[in-house]
């Protein structure tokens, strides 16, 4: 019945009737677009331990829990009332386990529950095409989803075994099992259901951590991933989880990653590994990059013969376009050094020409430090004339673009002082305090993870730390007095947590495989993590 307007209750004792009503009652609310009278609310909060074994396995209860999750109107408003009426976790225990469940870190801003609501609730509104400007692709391919009812309920239950004491996303993969045939669901859309689960994490972590140029991070993805479909819900799934984390975590640089994965991924899914060869693909570059700089053929036919095939994959067109603008205004200069606004990436981006020697990038790391910059992604080119060609893209510690002409040339100023030695780098790096001091309130043990599988060219390294000043540069000077050259670098944090991942070789351009240099490596690498003196030694 309906009290202005609002859902109420016959009598007081309709829940104590048929406790099956107390999922009804929010299934009505959204059906017909209306709020629920606060003495229904009082009534279904008081009647709530009434849902017992029973109900949570009565076929319509749960028809109806799903119509709720899956609703095209707005499942987050009704949702946030079954919670706060405790039905939400009478109903589904697992999901009670993990309300008001604090995380203890600097990333997550919610607890569990809320920021499974709200994930919901971000879902709801990309599917009705409410966030198009933020995420364009996750909009297009929602249209394209078929397991719809599946994705709405892995972003429920993708963190629902937070806090068991183990690997989340495996628990959480049990947990679907058991709850997707409860909720009506098939045996097929359980399994899909339970994979999202468990790899919820592993579109985010490749984007993030490794390079997507080398297509075997790609392919390796795909493999995992195995269909178009999945890879669609596994996209979708990430967005929202991300964004669901707190204000100011998702981004254009992010959103960017993830694109470029998934087409990637999708290219491989569709085709199988006969994606254009590694020859062609240069070429193909090579002849846009022509017709858009209009040199000569003569001038062009030489920026090509310097620059080594790794180039031509790894960088995206405009960014070859920028460069060989770049190499053309040094000249015959030793150094040249520019900073723009990257807008695309929602970053700058730092492009570094130098006569190329050991240890430059430690030190251009640690000069960008100093200029205030935060360094999210860096590759490092050498040409076959001995320069050093690097792209930095660099943000301010709130993760915006520098943007204005001073803090720009300020940049460009600090690398080129530490290239040329003007001062004590290392003391001014130590003397810089921590942009977050809460990070000092979290113990993070530093681990090392060298993996010579991940790439077909390079040995990939994978430091995480607790976040700190001029950690990137820590590391890159280990790497440096440890002997080996960086071919590119990624740059994640996490709150607190920074991961930094390295494709690097021997001076000799070949997979570092001894099992004696891989271990002092990883010590090398460990001691730098640990914020130990390691670092001091640098010049």
């Amino acid at each position: 019945m309906l009290d202005r307007g609002r859902l109420a209750l016959p009598s007081d004792d309709w829940f104590q009737k048929d406790p099956t009503r107390l999922i009804e009652l929010f299934a009505l609310a959204d059906q017909h677009d209306l709020e629920i009278h606060p003495q229904a609310m009082r009534a279904a909060n008081r009647d709530a331990r009434l849902i017992d074994a029973k109900v949570r396995n009565d076929p319509r209860a749960n028809a109806l829990f799903l119509d709720i999750l899956t609703s095209k109107r707005d499942p987050e408003t009704v949702l946030r009332w079954m919670n706060e009426a405790t039905v939400f976790g009478r109903f589904v225990p697992d999901f009670g386990r993990v309300v008001a469940q604090m995380q203890f870190d600097m990333y997550h801003h919610y607890t569990v529950d809320e920021h499974s609501i709200r994930a919901i609730g971000l879902l709801a509104r990309i599917e009705k095409g409410d966030l198009d400007g933020d995420h364009p692709l996750a909009t297009a391919i929602m249209r394209q989803i078929v397991s719809r009812r599946v994705l709405y309920v892995a972003v429920l239950l993708h963190d629902i075994a937070k806090g068991r004491g183990g690997d989340h996303s495996v628990l959480g993969a049990e947990v679907a099992m058991k709850l997707c045939p409860r909720f009506g669901m098939t045996p097929a859309e359980a399994e899909t259901c339970a994979w999202l689960v468990r790899h919820h994490l592993i579109m985010a972590n490749t984007a993030f951590k490794r390079d997507l140029s080398d297509f075997k991070t790609v392919l390796d993805f795909a493999e995992q991933v195995q269909s178009p479909e999945r890879l669609r819900l596994l996209l979708t799934l990430t967005v929202v989880d991300i964004r669901a984390v707190g204000p100011g975590v998702w981004n254009s640089w992010k959103r960017q990653l993830l694109s470029d994965l998934f087409s990637g991924a999708e290219e491989v899914l569709r085709l199988g590994h006969k994606q254009n060869g590694r020859k062609e693909r240069i070429v193909a570059k090579q002849g846009a990059l022509e017709s858009r700089l209009g040199w000569s053929a003569a001038a062009f036919e030489r920026l090509k013969k310097r620059l080594p095939e790794s180039y031509w994959i790894a960088e995206p067109d405009d960014i070859l376009e920028s460069n060989a603008r770049h190499i053309a205004d040094a000249g015959t200069r030793s150094l040249s050094i520019a900073a723009n606004v990257y807008p695309a990436r929602g970053a700058t981006l730092v492009t570094v020409y130098a006569a190329d020697h050991p240890g430059l990038f430690y030190r251009m790391a640690g000069a960008i430090h100093l200029a205030g910059g935060s360094i999210i992604d860096a590759r490092i080119h050498t040409t076959r004339d001995g320069m050093a060609l690097d792209n930095f893209l660099v943000q301010d510690p709130f993760g915006q673009p520098f943007d204005d002409d001073r803090r720009l040339k300020r940049i460009e100023q600090a690398i080129e002082d530490a290239l040329a030695n003007r001062h004590a780098l290392t003391e001014k790096l130590a003397a810089r305090p921590l942009p977050r001091t809460r990070a000092e309130a979290f113990e993070i043990a530093p681990n090392v993870l060298i993996d010579n599988r991940a790439s077909n060219r390079y040995t990939v390294i994978e430091a995480n730390a607790r976040d700190r000043p001029a950690l990137l540069n820590a590391l890159a000077y280990a790497l440096f007095q440890s002997r080996v050259t960086i071919h590119s670098a990624h740059i994640a944090t996490y709150g607190e947590r920074a991961v930094d991942t390295f494709y690097v070789t021997d001076l000799t351009g070949e997979k570092i495989t001894s099992d004696a240099r891989l271990k002092a490596l990883e010590n090398a690498l460990l001691e730098a993590a640990s914020g130990l003196p390691a670092e001091a030694k640098a010049a």
